[in-house]
């Protein structure tokens, strides 16, 4: 499995500095000893997520998947996009006080210390061919590799103002190249009402579709994104 590192991109807002995605890596493939793989074109995503990775009422937006918000962030499918979700805190609010879970049950197969904060991904009891990649976590206690977590498991709070936080969702394909996915399409009906309250009308306004982004593909030098987004790459919460 190969393993890139970013840079990541300096992004500015609110008078902020923010540095979304410094030191984020591609994960791609098999993830240990996760030798399962799952074909989602022919099995579709499973609705797999019932608990939220992260306090929701203390979001005010969150970027698109196949945005240009941070870095590029692909897959062996797909190239020069961010396939991730970054959420944004609120403003007056503390960003080092928003809580994050373990969405699934599973067992950690990564961590990975950040720029900013660590970096952990879980394999699902359920279907270990889907991992989720969470990133930029103060965790409350160390986590080894291997270690069993539970859905709803308190693991930390985001590590703070210096960057915002994001999500990933891999499936290992048939291919064993790994296939990455927005973290929306495998949420539970009952978990997506929630972002439904907050105005979201269905998960297809949180992704941008491939044909769509390779109607207006983007532009990098490397892994940072050069030249303006024609598309929306936000949507905000109300």
């Amino acid at each position: 499995m190969k393993t890139l590192w970013f840079r990541g991109l300096v992004w500015i807002s609110m008078a902020m500095i923010i540095l979304p995605g410094v030191g984020c890596k591609k994960d791609k493939g098999v993830s240990g000893s996760t030798e399962d793989t799952w074909d989602i074109d022919v099995k579709g995503v499973p609705k797999m997520i019932r608990h939220d990775f992260i306090d929701l009422s203390k979001i005010a937006r969150i970027s698109k998947f196949r945005s240009a918000v941070g870095h590029d962030y692909s897959d062996a499918f797909e190239h020069c996009r961010s396939m991730k979700h970054y959420f944004e805190p609120q403003t007056g609010i503390d960003w080092a006080g928003v809580k994050i879970y373990a969405p699934i049950s599973g067992k950690v197969t990564r961590v990975e210390q950040e720029w900013a904060g660590t970096k952990i991904e879980i394999a699902s009891d359920s279907i270990p061919a889907f991992r989720i990649i969470i990133f930029h976590i103060n965790l409350v206690a160390a986590l080894q590799v291997g270690e069993q977590v539970t859905q709803g498991q308190e693991l930390g709070t985001h590590i703070g103002s210096q960057t915002m936080s994001d999500v990933a969702l891999i499936v290992n394909d048939p291919t064993r190249q790994g296939r990455m996915i927005s973290y929306f399409s495998a949420l539970s009906d009952a978990l997506f009402n929630e972002y439904v309250a907050r105005g979201v009308s269905m998960r297809d306004d949180l992704i941008i579709s491939k044909v769509l982004r390779d109607a207006y593909p983007l532009q990098c030098n490397g892994d940072v994104f050069v030249g303006a987004d024609p598309l929306d790459n936000w949507v905000e919460l109300n």
